[in-house]
């Protein structure tokens, strides 16, 4: 009960930072609710994709999309106020990005996947929504850039597939890998962690 409550939580913080930047990108509230929904299921929905999952876990679950839906509808017409919590929102980011990680990389494990391709289908699992929203707008998305998002979500994903070879239950792997996943991400933010670009003389 604890782990569909902390997903419907990554759900509609996903929804609200996508939602977020449909407003910013001044859509309507159709194209506002597309970006929170995109956002919230779109990793989900590539995953089930990539292990077979027909139809995508997310396109049945009423759950999954009226929380992704309602989350962005409200952003649409509070956003002002949404906006004063970006600290929070990036905080319940944090967690959503690791849960989603984790609990993408047993999905994958449960369906016959192996070590890495589990690690991969997690990490595609916690960042493929933003990838998605970032395409719909035409902008390069976050992964590509020098914030730390990435890596957390692949190690988090690979740390469950640790636990799980060690013979460890599917709940430990999943505490973990969100733990160590959303601290991670909360020091990067803090800190100003990032990975190292290349130095281009002009």
């Amino acid at each position: 009960m604890l782990l569909r409550i902390l997903e419907l939580v990554g759900i509609a913080t996903f929804a609200a930072s996508g939602a977020l930047v449909g407003v910013t990108k001044r859509l309507d509230v159709f194209g506002v609710c597309v970006m929170g929904v995109f956002t919230a299921l779109g990793g989900g929905i590539v995953r089930d994709v990539l292990i077979g999952v027909h139809p995508p876990t997310s396109l049945v679950s009423p759950a999954n999309l009226g929380t992704a839906f309602g989350v962005s509808f409200v952003v649409m017409f509070l956003h002002s106020v949404v906006t004063k919590m970006r600290r929070q929102i990036l905080v319940l980011d944090a967690l959503g990005m690791g849960l989603f990680a984790s609990t993408g990389a047993v999905v994958a494990l449960d369906h016959g996947a192996g070590a890495l391709a589990a690690s991969l289908v997690g990490a595609t699992t916690a960042i493929g929504g933003g990838v998605l929203r970032d395409i719909l707008v035409n902008e390069v998305p976050l992964l590509l850039q020098r914030e730390f998002y990435a890596v957390p979500a692949l190690i988090a994903a690979a740390l469950v597939g640790v636990v799980v070879d060690l013979g460890l239950p599917t709940d430990i792997g999943l505490v973990v890998g969100t733990a160590f996943a959303f601290v991670l991400r909360v020091v990067s933010l803090w800190r100003g962690w990032g990975l190292p670009t290349a130095r281009v003389h002009e």
